[in-house]
């Protein structure tokens, strides 16, 4: 499984003001990264956009890019994905992982039982989903602390310890 090239950060709610600034909704959890953009990409086609100027203003970002100029250009932009290039991620602390590097890994409970392999990722605003695939079944695996105990990328594996009724 290829990992992606661009990771989301942001979506692109409506125009502000006269000179094309853009309200961004923070889908990142490190908003802080927006202070220091220079490049972005919007769009399922990655339309590459230099950054003017950035700031966090509360839950929201605000964005000024390079040949967006009036609130009819910024209009055309939204609802449009915000992305960064993968190489520019945040690196996370010990013990955390981006969802992408989540896919493929073998999971296994605690006691050695391979159940198959993450193919995707659902978002339920509550907790994220790991939905687990072999040969014969399809796993929904909450992704909490009592459930997945262990993520090592090194090994491709993820350990989890499986609650009552979880799986039948």
């Amino acid at each position: 499984m290829q990992p992606p090239r661009y990771l989301i950060i942001g979506r692109v709610l409506k125009p502000l003001g006269v000179r094309g600034e853009l309200k961004v909704e923070i889908l990142t959890e490190f908003p802080e990264r927006f202070a220091s953009l220079r490049q972005v990409f919007l769009g399922d086609d990655a339309k590459s956009f230099l950054v003017e100027s950035a700031r966090v203003q509360g839950d929201y970002a605000r964005l000024k890019l390079a040949g967006i100029d009036t609130p009819e250009a910024a209009a055309t932009l939204r609802h449009l994905f915000v992305y960064v290039a993968r190489e520019e991620a945040v690196p996370l602390p010990p013990n955390r992982v981006y969802l992408y590097q989540t896919l493929g890994l073998r999971v296994k409970t605690t006691q050695g039982v391979v159940l198959g392999k993450v193919v995707d990722v659902l978002d339920t605003r509550a907790n994220d989903v790991y939905i687990v695939r072999n040969s014969t079944r399809e796993i929904l695996l909450p992704a909490i602390p009592q459930v997945v105990k262990e993520i090592n990328l090194e090994r491709g594996e993820m350990i989890v310890e499986l609650m009552e009724g979880l799986v039948e």
